[in-house]
């Protein structure tokens, strides 16, 4: 499995998970041919089995920012 970020395979908000709706963040390019898009969430849960089916991954969670308000006690 190799990841790539070519600028061609830039994704953006209108491009949508699979699974739930949510914005996408990873398209898994399959070898079978075809491709999957999933959030972040579902990317992490269905992990392992997408790597022993990818061609290809983009990967583009690091535009994910994490939260600045955190809970105090």
């Amino acid at each position: 499995m190799t990841t790539a970020t070519a600028p061609s395979t830039t994704m953006t908000a209108e491009d949508r998970c699979d699974r739930c709706g949510a914005q996408a963040y990873l398209r898994v390019e399959l070898q079978s041919g075809g491709e999957l898009l999933f959030c972040a969430h579902h990317a992490r849960e269905h992990g392992d089995k997408l790597k022993e089916i990818a061609a290809s991954v983009v990967d583009e969670t690091h535009k994910l920012a994490p939260t600045s308000g955190t809970a105090t006690d």
